[in-house]
């Protein structure tokens, strides 16, 4: 991950990420002994969670400044007499320092973790819906099933870290883990209060990645030395989300 030694608010959401992941595990190996029976309680869980999903579908559709089309002209300015074209594409600019950020599908260019983002939120809604609405069980696999997903969880925040597809499998990865920590943790523990503080605490981890993001491409854009306009709109503090 980036450093947050500047940016007091992303230490802050790393630190508490982090005391997350380590809650997650105490809660996988020491899980409340006392257990709930109330029927409704996955067809909420798993509905709250379906909505996080599909809210992080949407925004992986239709990221933050970003424009439905792969590639289009963002616009013009001047610089030492010469016209600078900026243009994007997969929602990023159109310059090899984010040249990371992308990958090409037949003719097509996009952005990896957005479509990496995709595919873990489409794979985690439908076992959601296997999980939460219908009658699938980890049974004794339950404690492996949250280790799992915490490493997918923990590299995930990593994948600023990668390239390409392996960004790509990351995002995906991060989103499933998510999955699989909350639906083992339920399993385990049995306790609508516990998946009403996982879910939050997966909410919290999803804003952690977009201000870790964030940071990434205004790095890029302070470090980058060529002008356009996306870099000088970023330098101001107008950075893209995903």
């Amino acid at each position: 991950m980036l450093s947050t030694r500047h940016d007091p608010i992303l230490m802050f959401t790393v630190i508490v990420s982090i005391f997350g992941v380590s809650v997650v595990m105490m809660l996988a190996l020491n899980p409340p002994i006392i257990h709930e029976n109330l029927s409704l309680r996955k067809p909420l869980v798993g509905s709250l969670f379906s909505l996080v999903c599909i809210f992080g579908i949407f925004a992986a559709l239709f990221p933050k400044h970003c424009s439905s089309a792969f590639h289009y002209r963002r616009g013009q300015m001047n610089f030492d007499s010469h016209q600078v074209l900026t243009t994007s594409k997969g929602h990023h600019p159109n310059c090899k320092e984010f040249a990371a950020h992308v990958i090409h599908i037949n003719n097509h260019i996009l952005c990896a973790a957005c479509t990496g983002l995709l595919l873990g939120a489409s794979i985690a809604l439908t076992l959601t819906t296997f999980y939460f609405l219908g009658s699938w069980r980890f049974g004794e696999m339950s404690f492996s099933v949250v280790l799992i997903g915490a490493i997918g969880l923990v590299l995930g925040f990593f994948q600023l870290k990668f390239r390409g597809f392996i960004r790509l499998m990351l995002n995906t990865f991060f989103v499933l883990g998510a999955f699989l920590i909350l639906a083992g943790i339920d399993e385990l523990a049995k306790s609508l209060f516990v998946d009403l503080f996982l879910t939050a605490l997966i909410v919290f981890w999803i804003l952690t990645r977009i201000l870790l993001s964030q940071r990434d491409h205004w790095r890029i854009c302070s470090n980058c030395k060529s002008p356009c306009e996306v870099g000088e709109k970023r330098k101001e503090g107008s950075v893209s989300a995903a």
